[in-house]
């Protein structure tokens, strides 16, 4: 059984944010677009230190890469519907271009699902570069104002990268967590080991 002692402290930064989602939507509801974008900027700065204090104390698990996981997910979530209450306009006139990697994402997910019962939790390179990215794209848009060429930037990032997680999803037979990109998983001994133990 879990009990709170199971927890590290890089698993309660996820908590925050998995937590604080749904408060963000509320507040986003109620149209309050100062204290969205501040307590939003919390939780995208509590993705990085949480990342960063596991890698430190060394205290990495595939739990713990999942919980992570789904608190990037639902605060994205939150920053997207609060663009959508504060910014509706430039959603409106740029939404063929937030479909691609949207629909692309949700693929992603589909066969993540349907191969691994869960979603994925690689943590690429591209990944976390995408991540960054859509937060600065996201806050710079809620604090100042669109910026076209970085929003350009966010879209082709954003596409490369689920692309590489949708491979990802073909090249390892089990779920794993942790993977720093394509190139790299290709002498992965946990793929090795999975793709060895299924031919057996």
């Amino acid at each position: 059984m879990l009990t709170f002692k199971n927890f590290n402290i890089a698993d309660w930064f996820s908590f925050y944010r998995i937590f604080a989602a749904p408060i963000l939507v509320v507040i986003a509801w109620f149209g309050l677009r100062d204290l969205f974008t501040w307590l939003l900027l919390v939780s995208y700065s509590t993705d990085m230190i949480d990342g960063m204090l596991a890698r430190k104390l060394k205290i990495t698990s595939p739990r713990g890469s999942q919980l992570d996981s789904i608190g990037d997910q639902l605060t994205l979530l939150a920053g997207f519907l609060g663009l959508l209450q504060f910014e509706f306009e430039f959603i409106r006139d740029n939404y063929q271009w937030i479909l691609i990697p949207f629909v692309l994402y949700c693929i992603q997910m589909i066969i993540a699902f349907s191969k691994y019962g869960k979603a994925t939790a690689f943590h690429t390179y591209l990944a976390k570069l995408s991540a960054v990215i859509q937060a600065v794209f996201i806050l710079w848009l809620l604090f100042f104002g669109p910026v076209y060429w970085l929003f350009c930037l966010m879209i082709v990032i954003s596409i490369i990268e689920t692309l590489e997680e949708i491979l990802l999803i073909f090249v390892y037979p089990h779920w794993v967590a942790g993977v720093k990109g394509y190139i790299w998983a290709k002498r992965d001994e946990r793929r090795k080991k999975a793709t060895d133990q299924s031919s057996a």
